[in-house]
């Protein structure tokens, strides 16, 4: 988001808020905070921290649930509507932009598709998209516009543009990052999502998909550390690295083999032809396999947002007139406005 706010500067004043809910179950939201609820989620606790904690170093405006500033807004731009502000976003021209992998979708969240039911009761991400509510719909390869689509996202609302974030993976085989040759393993934070997970019978089997090579574990920041780490010690061979934080990306680019859970970061793996574990379909991921266009998926979703909040009319009838070229001559008024 940060990413695409820079190259709007010149004509929006960009202002950020952490996910938040407002509509006419906000009390029951709010009641769900107060007791904990949602506190392994990211709508709080470790992961809202995280996000206030950027916006300060960045000095970016930020203005939680939108009652900061008291400003009215011309644009906004979301990586979700499972969780939204619905009285903004009926107001307001939206546009949606994939933030990285959706979770499965299992027996239950297919049940909330098929009813229609509200995509927060799935839990997760993995309806993302079922509730169709953003003018347009920047997603990160054709694999997922299907997916989209699949969901509930109207197919001509839908564009691919390349996810900022996952569209230049191959500059992080340039890093500074230690060590070479091992297995490596990301994990999920599945227990803190209750999610039911045996962490000691995974930990064995990444033992032995390493056979005998040097085994590195990434946790995930939301998982609760001293137990992650006691389960690895206990279960997994001796000299195993556990790491809590650092650059998983760069990690990836000098592993061997990466072994994940439900992770974006098998996107890494995957685009730099890496052996890849996953408890999703692999074949399935590397159909999905976000766009790599050597990261100009920043200032292709800035030129769509740019041009639709000129538009008058509704975001399948601007993505209609919209072409590829209208990119490159953005891209080329930006490389003049960056000269003068």
């Amino acid at each position: 988001m940060h990413q695409i706010a820079q190259l709007l500067e010149d004509e929006f004043e960009p202002y950020f808020s952490q996910l938040y809910y407002d509509g006419w179950m906000r009390g029951f939201y709010k009641f769900l905070l107060r007791t904990g609820g949602l506190n392994p989620t990211i709508v709080t606790g470790k992961i809202k921290a995280k996000a206030d904690k950027y916006l300060a170093e960045h000095g970016l405006n930020n203005d939680f649930e939108g009652r900061q500033f008291g400003n009215t807004y011309d644009l906004i731009v979301c990586c979700s509507d499972v969780i939204v502000p619905w009285p903004l976003v009926r107001a307001t021209k939206t546009v949606f932009v994939q933030e990285g992998m959706t979770d499965p979708l299992n027996l239950w969240g297919r049940l909330i598709r098929k009813l229609n039911w509200m995509p927060i009761l799935a839990i997760g991400t993995a309806l993302n998209g079922l509730a169709n509510c953003c003018d347009i719909y920047c997603v990160a390869s054709e694999g997922y516009r299907k997916h989209f689509n699949y969901v509930g996202v109207d197919r001509n609302k839908l564009i691919v543009t390349g996810i900022p974030n996952f569209d230049n993976i191959e500059q992080v085989r340039h890093n500074d990052f230690p060590h070479h040759g091992y297995v490596l393993v990301a994990t999920s934070d599945l227990r803190e999502t209750y999610t039911p997970e045996n962490r000691p019978k995974f930990i064995r089997e990444c033992a032995r998909i390493a056979a005998g090579r040097p085994l590195i574990f990434k946790l995930h920041p939301n998982e609760t550390l001293p137990r992650a780490v006691d389960e690895i010690r206990q279960h997994a061979p001796p000299g195993t690295l556990i790491y809590t934080e650092g650059n998983t990306d760069h990690m990836i680019a000098n592993c061997v083999e990466l072994i994940t859970q439900y992770s974006t970061v098998v996107y890494v793996g995957l685009a730099l032809g890496k052996p890849v574990h996953s408890y999703f379909d692999v074949d399935d991921l590397k159909r999905k396999l976000p766009w790599q266009n050597g990261g100009t998926s920043s200032r292709r979703i800035a030129a769509i947002c740019r041009a639709f909040s000129r538009f008058e009319g509704s975001g399948p009838a601007f993505l209609r007139q919209y072409q590829p070229e209208d990119f490159a001559a953005s891209e080329r008024a930006d490389e003049t406005l960056a000269v003068h």
